[in-house]
């Protein structure tokens, strides 16, 4: 049976479907020697090539899929590759045992905490698409003492360059001379939309946290650049978290 090229190679653990489309779009991935088109279908016997490099498609969705979380140190990047020479996230995670890591989302580099990985490509689509609704929450520190009357705006909504935007909940959890920390959910994944966020009612974020995606807390005995292989049962549950009810 074929199904389009962005869900088999997802599913087989080969990238996420955002990432097989910009494949397409370059024109990177052949089926049977012709070039790829967005709508394309292929099923797993047929000869699919990435940069000339036949894909094995013979480990289908059937096989045991991978979560890992990962706890991101400030400077590294989620990317596989930086221009800059920048370290990124991939280069301490430990090889998978099929197919490859696919990040779920992303960190600035000047974010911290957790991050995700998986193998299976369509898990890391659902979680990240904006159907899901997956909440992400980050412990964050501004540099000032917000008001009540900034707060309010973050939950009620605040026009963006790419759309209103809000917090679901804004808890402070302290305050010092000239810093004050709050602990904040949403349940989108926006570039930068915590900092943007908090930027918008006049405060500077000067440490970003993230401490929960869905289900899955960051651990507390784990340190940053530490990493660790999810059991089967919180994987069960993230996979739980973005499936839509039948």
């Amino acid at each position: 049976m074929s199904v389009r090229l962005q869900k088999l190679l997802a599913a087989a653990g080969l990238g996420s479907r955002r990432q097989v489309e910009q494949w397409i779009t370059e024109g990177r991935l052949t089926v049977a020697g012709r070039v790829a088109k967005l709508g394309d279908r292929a099923g797993p016997a047929d000869e699919v090539r990435l940069d000339g490099r036949r894909l094995d498609l013979g480990t289908p969705e059937t096989a045991a899929r991978q979560v890992l979380l990962y706890y991101k140190p400030v400077g590294e990047v989620t990317t596989r590759r930086d221009p800059q020479g920048r370290p990124t996230v991939f280069e301490r995670l430990p090889p998978p045992a099929h197919g490859r890591w696919i990040v779920v989302g992303r960190l600035d580099v000047n974010t911290s905490g957790l991050l995700l990985f998986s193998t299976d490509g369509d898990l890391a689509h659902r979680l990240m698409h904006p159907s899901s609704g997956i909440e992400r929450e980050y412990l964050v520190r501004v540099r000032g003492r917000p008001d009540p009357g900034a707060v309010g705006q973050l939950l009620r909504g605040i026009p963006l360059d790419d759309g209103l935007a809000a917090f679901d909940r804004v808890v402070e959890s302290s305050a010092e001379s000239g810093n004050a920390s709050y602990r904040v959910v949403l349940h989108e994944g926006r570039n930068r939309e915590v900092r943007r966020l908090w930027e918008a009612v006049g405060y500077e974020v000067s440490r970003l946290l993230r401490i929960r995606y869905g289900p899955i807390e960051l651990p507390q005995d784990l340190r940053p650049g530490q990493w660790r292989v999810l059991e089967g049962r919180s994987v069960a549950r993230l996979a739980a978290a973005c499936t839509p009810p039948a």
